[in-house]
């Protein structure tokens, strides 16, 4: 049946325990600036005492944070406690395997889906459904470890919910790689989408200008190499033959970490990595770390029919992937040009066909894996000595395998949204379960860069301020782009919210994003959490003495610059032209700002006063006001280089001193008749160990070397 995935489980929970790191103090050092008294979009207008009892409270909006009041916190003062408590335990989850434990999953869940309850526009994105998700995932993937310390044996039932994790990964990538061609953008079908993303993306590094400069031949085959990874590859995540898993998990990888290398999409690809952890097996992780098993019999000759069958399928695999993308795709050398031709070789209806003829079987693919999975876990608890825990074995095999059933049959709604004549096929029983759980977000649908916009030129919004409506200076954002001349900046796994939204802003009148009257309207009064959102650094806020009196917006088109342009002066990485006026000029008390105000429900009310006496209130301010001097993303280097340095020390201090591991020698095998008398003999010489240890000690300390130094030789 195979050995157990234990190494792959724990470095899934030790990647989710760094994405939810990340997650929670990026949000942490936002949230004064977004959901504060004198913030954005105050969050104490989402939770409003309407006279309803607690639970109805949970019930409708389902946050801990309607707990804030009888811990003389308000909402604000809640999320801070919520994400400071997270972080903490986020950390302890990533630096000590013991706190790996499915309880502190759950209460990292719950702190989440509580800031996502209340987190509004700035937290509604793809990639905090899915840290929910694979949360929720995590809590019935890990262990139960706080009640044993030690205990890391691996249960019997683990492999089938650890299975969850594939299959979600198996959806995100196959609906993002769905939703390109079902959108019908013409740079998706006409292979060009790569020409504009690099530059249009919301926050690109500077990798992304490079990777910009190359030819559009190379742009193009990377389109037809997407669609591979994301639509074809997926498939293979559930074959029999670990090669192709294994094949499957480095397509996942490399896309993601060339997404990271070109563009700021905080913890998002990170996360999606560990979720392909789900597709590592334990003999692979154990040659990572330089314990593989070496097989003796893997050379002999000739091969047998299984091994022969299993090489000769998956030779046939990588052909039709070779074949299908040659076919499908057109691609073919020109030899006088030098480069790669590529077009799509299908049509909408093509395509929409193929794929309501294949949703359901893939939902049928999922379920003979997941089956296979159940009865593999049925079989490892009949192979457990001793009734009693054989019984206890498969009573837990049965409720886990059930509440597994049970959440691949919910996520088949979200799934099927790819196709809707699909999803209208599904048992009504199934869309009754999803909609009980939908507002918990347990499971979602995905569907990244459904359509590539600014390809007549990335929209950006320039915000102006003056004292005198004469002489305009321009506000620069710490991370989006503005200076033509600065270089594009590198933030993740940091996600300034803010800088997203803005660049969803562009993208349509300043009417489809409310906050955008109120941001304008915390700039006009000066407040200082919202200007740390757009600088950190006062001297680089051109108003951080006076805040202006007037303020505009203005639209202009950015593109990268061409490697040609670059001339003997400042370099520039960008070039801009004005568009048009994207928000009039207001200042304070201005009728057309204040009526965005009072339509939007974001007119100032006088909150309620926060007691100065009490602790907590005390503590949070106090740890605030600590971090205040930093920015966010150096905060979070700064946890990540701990938390390594950490586990590199760790390590070290696991070596033996005095240079490389000792070599382990394996002892005879003993024949099956003489296992009693080796059992004996070996409680003997474990005592007489148990001796030479106690003098090895005392020795040991005579000659300065200590009893630490001892062990280590041992």
């Amino acid at each position: 049946m195979g050995e157990p995935p234990r190494r792959p489980r724990e470095l899934f929970l030790a990647g989710l325990a760094a994405a939810y790191l990340a997650a929670f103090v990026s949000l942490y050092l936002q949230i004064p600036g977004l959901y504060g008294r004198d913030g954005i979009l105050p969050a104490r207008r989402v939770l409003r005492l309407s006279g309803k009892g607690l639970w109805e409270q949970l019930r409708d909006v389902p946050t801990l944070l309607w707990l804030g009041p009888q811990l003389g916190l308000d909402t604000e003062q809640g999320m801070e406690l919520l994400c400071l408590l997270g972080a903490v335990a986020s950390m302890g989850a990533l630096l000590c395997a013991p706190l790996r434990d499915c309880l502190l999953f759950a209460v990292l869940r719950v702190f989440y889906l509580s800031l996502y309850q209340v987190g509004q526009v700035f937290l509604y994105f793809q990639w905090d459904s899915l840290l929910l998700e694979a949360g929720f995932l995590a809590v019935l993937v890990a262990p139960l470890r706080l009640f044993k310390w030690r205990s890391t044996a691996w249960r019997p039932h683990d492999s089938v919910t650890f299975w969850l994790v594939r299959w979600l990964l198996f959806r995100l990538m196959f609906a993002s790689g769905v939703v390109k061609l079902t959108s019908r953008c013409p740079t998706w079908w006409g292979l060009t989408a790569l020409t504009y993303h690099y530059e249009t993306q919301c926050i690109p590094t500077p990798a992304a200008w490079y990777a910009h400069q190359l030819p559009v031949w190379f742009q193009k085959f990377s389109v037809v190499a997407t669609y591979v990874i994301e639509i074809a590859v997926p498939l293979l995540f559930f074959m029999p033959i670990r090669r192709l898993r294994l094949f499957a998990f480095y397509c996942q990888v490399l896309l993601q970490i060339l997404i990271i290398l070109t563009g700021n999409y905080n913890f998002f690809n990170a996360l999606t990595i560990v979720l392909a952890f789900s597709l590592l097996d334990e003999e692979h992780m154990g040659r990572w770390m330089g314990r593989g098993k070496r097989k003796h019999g893997s050379s002999a000759w000739p091969p047998t029919l299984l091994s022969f069958l299993s090489t000769l399928l998956e030779l046939a695999t990588y052909a039709l992937l070779l074949y299908w993308s040659v076919h499908y795709f057109s691609l073919e050398i020109d030899w006088e040009k030098g480069l790669l031709e590529s077009k799509v070789a299908f049509t909408y209806h093509e395509f929409t066909q193929w794929l309501r003829a294949v949703t359901l079987p893939l939902v049928g693919l999922g379920f003979l894996s997941l089956s296979w999975e159940i009865l593999s876990a049925l079989y490892r608890c009949a192979c457990v000595r001793g009734f009693f825990w054989k019984l206890w074995a498969t009573l837990q095999w049965a409720v886990f395998a059930t509440a597994t059933v049970g959440m691949f049959a919910i996520s088949l709604v979200p799934f099927t949204y790819i196709d809707y004549e699909s999803n209208g096929k599904l048992w009504p029983g199934i869309h009754q379960m999803f909609s009980a759980v939908e507002r918990f977000q347990v499971v979602n649908s995905y569907g990244l860069f459904r359509r590539m916009t600014g390809v007549g030129g990335r929209p950006e919004v320039v915000l102006e301020g003056s004292y005198d409506k004469q002489s305009w200076t321009e506000i620069e954002f710490m991370y989006k782009p503005g200076n033509v001349s600065a270089a594009p900046a590198v933030v993740a796994p940091h996600q300034p919210r803010l800088d997203w939204q803005m660049w969803f802003a562009a993208l349509a009148h300043h009417s489809s994003s409310p906050w955008f009257a109120s941001f304008v309207h915390r700039l006009l009064q000066g407040k200082e959490d919202v200007i740390r959102l757009v600088q950190v650094d006062e001297d680089k806020y051109p108003f951080s003495t006076q805040p202006p009196v007037y303020l505009r917006a203005q639209l202009y088109k950015y593109w990268f610059t061409h490697s040609a342009e670059s001339g003997a002066g400042a370099a520039q990485w960008w070039r801009r032209q004005h568009v048009q006026e994207f928000f009039p000029t207001v200042s304070l008390g201005d009728p057309t700002l204040d009526g965005l105000l009072a339509q939007h429900g974001l007119k100032d009310k006088l909150p309620l006063k926060r007691p100065v006496d009490a602790f907590l209130p005390w503590l949070l301010s106090s740890v605030r006001q600590l971090s205040r001097p930093f920015s966010p993303h150096v905060v979070l280097w700064s946890l990540y280089l701990v938390a390594a340095t950490t586990c590199l020390l760790r390590a070290m201090a696991r070596r033996p001193r005095g240079g490389a591991p000792p070599t382990r020698h394996k002892a005879p095998k003993q024949p099956r008749g003489d296992q009693g008398e080796k059992n004996g003999q070996l409680r003997r010489k474990e005592g007489r160990e148990a001796e030479e240890r106690g003098e090895g000690r005392s020795r040991g300390a005579a000659d300065g070397e200590g009893p630490r130094g001892t062990k280590r030789r041992k």
